[in-house]
């Protein structure tokens, strides 16, 4: 392999199947932590890269861009979203960003569904009444939940994934309605604005990209137009929920219950949702699937391939229009 061959950075362990491709375009640094790098680490392991592939707890700003140098020529980003990556910076050097959209719809519409049945059937808090080992009996009226059937879905963001929980959610009986950025046709699903759809939704689950606008979008003031006995599932991004205002929403009876995958300081939870027994709160595994995992780490080196050899890459984002 020349010396000139194009140095390409993992910054974090992938399956050693899908990094394989990688080996025969230029030398291959993976990281040999299990864990985020730091930010020092993270500059000194992308100095000289021509490609990173990154994951989405790295953040690639002008610093790492410029700790790289010159020779950077794409950042593949292995997750759909890309609210970690500032993609008008790496596209102004030259460079080209990519992510790995529409595999791991299934595994998250997936993962949605557990969540919102977990949180409206009480069942990790009646495994946590089972595991205390505390004396429980049946009875009529022991740990009620709420049912599906007849109930609305109000989804916040309806693209790919927000359409497979619509067809899943339809499936158990709910009348399901949207509120998108753009307009959508979905079978089955009516649009409405947001402030409706807070207001008179049963449930409300959360598919909206991490932006400027939506941004603590389910603050105080949305969470109290929502209904008492409504339930919040968010697996898209943490800060789209404000989760002070969640926890305090929470234990004062303003909601009934939520299930989040996502949170605003990952892996930092807000002490209060801790200790409250109405909500339900998962590491982060929408797309946490052997399947889903090792296809979005194949497609990340696909990107990188494709890119080192002059070839279009399979999946670039585009610059955000102004």
């Amino acid at each position: 392999m020349s010396p000139d061959s194009p140095r390409i950075v993992v910054t974090r362990a992938l399956p050693p199947a899908a990094l394989e491709p990688l080996y025969s375009v230029g030398p291959v640094w993976v990281s040999p932590h299990d864990r985020p790098l730091s930010v020092a680490e993270l500059h000194q392991a992308v100095d000289g890269a021509s490609a990173i592939i990154s994951m989405l707890n790295d953040t690639i700003d002008d610093d790492v861009l410029d700790a790289a140098g010159p020779d950077l020529r794409i950042v593949a980003n292995t997750a759909v979203g890309y609210d970690n990556l500032d993609v008008r910076a790496i596209t102004a050097r030259g460079a080209i960003a990519t992510n790995t959209p529409g595999v791991l719809v299934d595994a998250t519409a997936d993962l949605t569904m557990a969540l919102l049945l977990d949180v409206t059937r009480r069942v990790s808090e009646g495994d946590r009444l089972v595991r205390s080992g505390a004396g429980w009996s049946w009875d009529i009226s022991f740990m009620l939940g709420s049912g599906l059937q007849g109930k609305q879905l109000g989804i916040i963001g309806m693209g790919h994934i927000g359409q497979a929980v619509a067809a899943r959610a339809a499936a158990f009986g709910m009348d399901v309605v949207h509120h998108s950025r753009r307009p959508v046709e979905a079978g089955g699903s009516r649009p409405l604005p947001l402030d409706e759809l807070l207001a008179t939704s049963d449930v409300v689950s959360l598919h909206c990209p991490l932006t400027v606008q939506t941004r603590h979008l389910i603050d105080a003031d949305a969470l109290r137009s929502m209904r008492s006995s409504a339930y919040l599932v968010n697996t898209a991004r943490g800060p789209i929920v404000d989760e002070a205002a969640l926890a305090a929403a929470l234990a004062d009876g303003e909601i009934a219950g939520a299930a989040l995958d996502v949170y605003e300081n990952e892996p930092e939870v807000h002490d209060a949702l801790r200790g409250l027994p109405n909500a339900v709160l998962a590491p982060h595994l929408g797309s946490a699937t052997v399947e889903t995992r090792t296809r979005m780490a194949e497609l990340a080196v696909e990107n990188v391939v494709a890119t080192l050899l002059g070839k279009d890459a399979p999946t670039p984002i585009s610059v955000p229009s102004t």
